[in-house]
């Protein structure tokens, strides 16, 4: 039902903005209403078309179309987003008859401006976000420690090792006392990451590598996705907590929005910070999701991710209709609550507004 539904919505898009492309003058002028409807279909095949091509070992025709297929979402996008703005100007075509062509034909050129854009921001490092964070508890010890969190990396067919070669470098950088992936290190196959794994092993810190599963390693196999972060060195927070310093403990759930969707998950937070050590408490959760009831049991810190903010503007404003920590920083409860916006991209390797991220929290005591 899901992947119909997902298909259907895919379909409606490229019905609606090719049908609106063909009153563009130049679309007219240059192409039949045959060659439109073909083209559309086209674009519309080639996203599962790549899948299926990857699936069938035939990376060579598939990884390329896939970047174009992926690239190509984003494009649609703003391209529906764009045309729906002419669309209210002109009332569904009923006011300003006579330029309604011209102003879909502008709609479209402002599309295709927005999607270079934002293709330069999305293939763009990722900056550095610096905080600190006071916590009741903490350690005088731990006073001044350093925590760096990254997540949706989305590693995979798209992004690959240089980009992820990058980034270790950028963390070493920022000299973290610890890391913490917050989940989606994963993108969709495990086992295409497997040539990866000597860089994944490169991302150290003195106090270790931690991480949390996101809803991308349940789609690729939750197993699986397991196995390939312990063998990369990192320490997996499943449901439970663990002293990452004398008076400080850092804790992690899977993914409580991939719990919803395949069934299981109750009380995971309660179980996570069940019988923990003393001290301050950091919780490591993929989705923004059950925020108060983490404030409620003591969390001082909690860090998200999963919204990349939008990625693309104006998704964002559609992501804040489903949460509303869709990116930044909130006061909950007496809990200081951070969504980061993704340090990789999702889909098209592209980012407007919203540049990937990566945070740099240093620890206060209260």
């Amino acid at each position: 039902m899901f992947i119909l539904i997902v298909l259907s919505v895919w379909a409606a898009m490229h019905g609606y903005v090719f049908w609106r492309l063909a009153s563009v003058p130049w679309v007219a002028d240059h192409l039949g209403r045959h060659a439109v409807f073909l083209t559309a279909l086209g674009f519309a095949a080639s996203f599962p078309l790549a899948r299926l091509l990857n699936a069938r070992h035939l990376a060579v025709l598939g990884r390329p179309l896939e970047f174009f297929a992926a690239n190509w979402v984003g494009v649609l996008f703003l391209l529906l987003v764009a045309l729906l703005a002419a669309e209210a100007i002109t009332a569904g075509g009923w006011l300003f008859q006579r330029h309604v062509p011209m102003i879909r034909g502008g709609a479209v050129l402002v599309a295709f401006l927005l999607s270079a854009v934002a293709f330069v921001q999305g293939m763009r490092p990722p900056v550095v976000t610096r905080c600190e964070v006071r916590l009741a508890g903490l350690a005088k010890e731990c006073d001044g420690m350093v925590l760096v969190a990254v997540s949706d990396l989305h590693l995979g067919t798209l992004i690959g090792r240089k980009w992820m070669e990058s980034l270790v470098a950028q963390l070493d950088e920022l000299e973290p006392d610890a890391v913490v992936i917050v989940g989606d290190l994963v993108d969709s196959e495990v086992g295409s990451l497997q040539p990866l794994l000597p860089v994944l092993r490169t991302l150290r810190a003195p106090r270790g590598v931690w991480a949390v599963t996101g809803n991308h390693e349940y789609y690729a196999g939750l197993d699986r996705s397991v196995a390939l972060l312990e063998a990369a060195g990192y320490t997996v927070l499943r449901d439970r907590a663990a002293v990452l310093a004398p008076g400080l403990v850092l804790a992690g759930v899977d993914d409580l929005g991939a719990r919803r969707q395949f069934g299981g998950g109750e009380q995971a937070v309660e179980r996570a910070l069940a019988g923990r050590p003393p001290g301050a408490v950091v919780l490591l959760s993929h989705s923004p999701a059950q925020v108060k009831t983490a404030a409620s049991l003591g969390v001082g810190l909690m860090l998200c991710g999963h919204t990349h903010n939008g990625q693309i503007w104006p998704f964002n404003y559609i992501v804040r209709m489903t949460t509303p920590y869709v990116g930044g920083r909130w006061e909950v409860g007496g809990m200081t609550l951070i969504v980061g916006r993704g340090t990789g991209t999702w889909g098209p390797r592209m980012r407007l507004w919203q540049p990937g991220e990566i945070l740099r929290i240093t620890l206060r005591k209260e």
